[in-house]
């Protein structure tokens, strides 16, 4: 011990002494021997007495040649230690995957006719996995995470431009010519050059090269092609009064250009960091901007993407049984919205909305949506927005939003421009997100009419053109849209006529399939009931909460399931006896509005077209769909006619007239202003409504009753408006 203390300092921190390392189970060598082993020899047994023995991976990649696709299940079930190095530190395990799937195709092929060894095949490995490990949802990501394997879900809107990323940077020095060749990490990492060269020189071993000599030569360098995602929280998991997380993404190779904009996935990727550099020459050494670098892919198949979502055979025969049962369709209509009283017919377009027509496409590559589009138009307080709520909880995919707080490119899709490398790039708005879903738009007339005009094509064609900023594409949007809205005037008035009660544009108009005029009704009877249901359902709340919540989630997830099955086993066709009476029907409608505008003289506020005949078509199917029947009989069609008779039909057909509903004492009201107004008003005289109004007031009559026996007048053509409505003429 003897000068131990001279000329040294020696200290202890022992405060802020690293975690030691944990001893590894295999070392790198040992690690890529395995996962050769696991390529060349795991196996799928199968099920079953006929089970074959396949070794999926090889096979998979003798096809395949440079992607693999591996499912984590599997290499835990081969060697469990395996799969936890691969969790932990998937930085330094996944390369020796991709080496070992490398050496063991190589093994795959001949020799040349030279006898040369093949040349080295990359291969991309992808990783996948059915069971959820680490943090569930991108809130809960952590530093802890970092370097880490996780399993993340989520919506992606917005995609970038594919760029070339470095793999292997040739450089070459300035002075002296020397050329090697530095790995570049991966993801968002960057590269540092080396300072010095490392070149001794033979002549002069004193002479050195200068500081910072290297510049890289871009054709002798190796890349791969890179893209840049952005993903956010589903809707549905975002915490009430939470804004959406999202996080960015760095997808490479065979996964660039797959994703576009509105797509859910579910992401297995490295939990990554990279410094990011503002404009003014460098962020916070320190502090770090998180990514994730995606090693593996998949697109949710739920709602009405791609491919059909699965069942266990006790669902499907338990939805089977549901679907014979003789009264499906009432049983189905009675689960939609069962806190509201009444509307019996706007629950039944919901339930069509929710199910949907068929979606067709044509021999020459037309689509025909299968989506339905209602409208629910009156007055405030008649559950219009409950309506809502109610199938933004029950479709698969739903988003919500509010027509005052919405743009046109909220509503269809945005170009961004990034504030890093100044490019554009597309962010979807709602429709795009509930692509394959139902988009619910609460005050739909507090829109502005530009903003209106944006989802023209969303909800027709089902698409989005974009030509924006150097970006032309087309995006899809195939979603159902339900709508609310108030007249002008916030209540639905009888004494306008009922296109200034529907003030929306008439091509807007035609793009819905049912139109709902919901008016407030003053009876004494409903009222009553009206009180008795919903007192019933607070009191239910309070008193039996558990069981109350229980029972409705179990009938709310049986709906959703429900609806996910129909929609992905059903595709309902017209029968020919059901089309017939359909175009009879359509031909005899088109001839009723025809007279009723000849006898008015003007318009309808919505009119009747192709797209309403097409509107019954998919209502039937909807119909047809609710039973799980491939074809839609005549049955489904008079449902369907007279659920566009009670809706659309009637709101086309209403005006003042039609509007009125007199009781006796209204008519014998109407009977004593009708006579007072013609003592005052002789045939062929002009006289000002307000001292109209002053005189009948002072007789003791209600102002709103002589303003309805005015327009009624004007009706029947005994007296006519001038200036405004400010002067009554008597014509008559």
């Amino acid at each position: 011990m003897a000068g131990w203390d001279e000329g040294n300092v020696f200290y202890s921190d022992q405060r802020y002494l690293a975690e030691e390392e944990e001893e590894e189970t295999y070392t790198r060598n040992q690690a890529k021997r395995k996962f050769v082993e696991f390529i060349r020899s795991y196996q799928d047994h199968g099920e079953g007495s006929d089970a074959v023995d396949v070794y999926i991976y090889r096979d998979q990649l003798s096809r395949q040649k440079n992607k693999l696709h591996v499912d984590l299940e599997d290499v835990k079930a081969f060697d469990e230690d395996l799969c936890e190095l691969l969790k932990r530190s998937p930085v330094i395990y996944l390369p020796l995957f991709e080496a070992a799937a490398s050496e063991v195709y190589a093994s795959f092929q001949n020799k040349n006719a030279e006898g040369e060894e093949p040349a080295t095949q990359e291969v991309q490995v992808f990783l996948e996995s059915q069971t959820q490990f680490g943090p569930a949802s991108l809130r809960e990501l952590s530093s802890e995470h970092i370097a880490r394997l996780v399993r993340i879900s989520g919506i992606v809107i917005a995609a970038s431009k594919t760029k070339s990323k470095a793999t292997h940077m040739t450089i070459m020095c300035r002075n002296c010519n020397n050329t090697k060749v530095i790995p570049c990490s991966a993801g968002f990492g960057t590269t540092q050059l080396p300072r010095r060269c490392d070149l001794l020189h033979t002549e002069n071993q004193s002479e050195r090269c200068p500081l910072d000599p290297f510049v890289v030569l871009p054709d002798r360098s190796k890349y791969v092609d890179m893209q840049t995602l952005k993903l956010q929280e589903n809707p549905e998991d975002v915490p009430t009064g939470e804004m959406p997380r999202s996080m960015m993404l760095s997808i490479d190779r065979h996964m660039v250009q797959r994703i576009v904009p509105g797509t859910r996935v579910t992401l297995v990727g490295i939990f990554s960091i990279f410094q990011q550099n503002n404009k003014r020459g460098g962020g916070a050494v320190a502090i770090r901007q998180p990514y994730i670098r995606v090693v593996g892919l998949e697109e949710h198949v739920e709602g009405n993407a791609r491919a059909a979502p699965t069942f266990t055979y006790e669902e499907e025969q338990e939805f089977r049984e549901f679907a014979d049962s003789p009264d499906v369709l009432e049983k189905v209509f009675s689960k939609v919205a069962p806190s509201i009283y009444g509307h019996p017919d706007v629950k039944r377009a919901v339930a069509c909305l929710l199910f949907g027509g068929s979606r067709k496409i044509l021999p020459d590559g037309v689509r025909l949506r299968g989506d339905i589009n209602v409208l629910l138009l009156g007055d405030p307080s008649t559950a219009k927005s409950q309506f809502l709520k109610f199938v933004e909880k029950t479709a698969p995919i739903a988003v919500y939003t509010s027509g005052k707080g919405s743009s046109a490119a909220g509503l269809t899709a945005s170009v961004i421009k990034d504030p890093q490398n100044g490019e554009f790039y597309l962010e979807g708005g709602a429709m795009v997100l509930a692509d394959g879903g139902v988009v619910c738009i609460d005050e739909f007339d507090k829109m502005r009419s530009e903003d209106r005009v944006a989802i023209h094509e969303a909800m027709e064609q089902q698409t989005i053109s974009i030509a924006k900023a150097g970006i032309t594409t087309v995006l899809n949007s195939r979603a159902a849209v339900l709508a609310a809205a108030n007249p002008p005037s916030g209540r639905y008035d009888d004494l306008q006529t009922a296109k200034e009660n529907i003030d929306l544009q008439s091509t807007i108009l035609s793009r819905f399939d049912l139109i709902f005029i919901v008016k407030d009704e003053r009876n004494f009877d409903r009222d009553v009931q009206i009180a008795r249901h919903v007192v019933g359902v607070h009191q239910k709340a309070t008193e039996e909460h558990g069981a109350f919540d229980k029972r409705r989630a179990a009938e709310e997830s049986f709906l959703k399931r429900f609806i996910e099955y129909a929609r992905s086993r059903c595709t309902p066709r017209l029968s020919e006896a059901a089309a017939r009476i359909l175009q009879d029907e359509y031909v005899r409608i088109r001839q009723e509005i025809r007279k009723s505008a000849e006898q008015s003289g003007g318009q309808p506020p919505v009119p009747i077209t192709v797209r309403q005949l097409e509107a019954i078509v998919r209502i039937s199917e909807s119909l047809a769909r609710m039973s799980l029947k491939s074809v839609a009989n005549e049955a489904h069609v008079r449902e369907a006619l007279r659920m566009f008779r009670v809706s659309t039909m009637d709101a086309a057909r209403s005006g003042v007239t039609e509007g009125l509903v007199f009781t006796p004492e209204q008519r014998q009201e109407m009977i004593n202003v009708e006579a007072q107004i013609k003592r005052r008003l002789p045939v062929g005289s002009y006289m000002s409504t307000k001292n109209i109004l002053r005189e009948m007031g002072r007789l003791g009559l209600s102002e709103p009753s002589v303003r309805r026996c005015l327009i009624f007048l004007s009706q029947q053509g005994d007296v006519d408006f001038r200036r405004e409505r400010r002067v009554v003429y008597r014509s008559h």
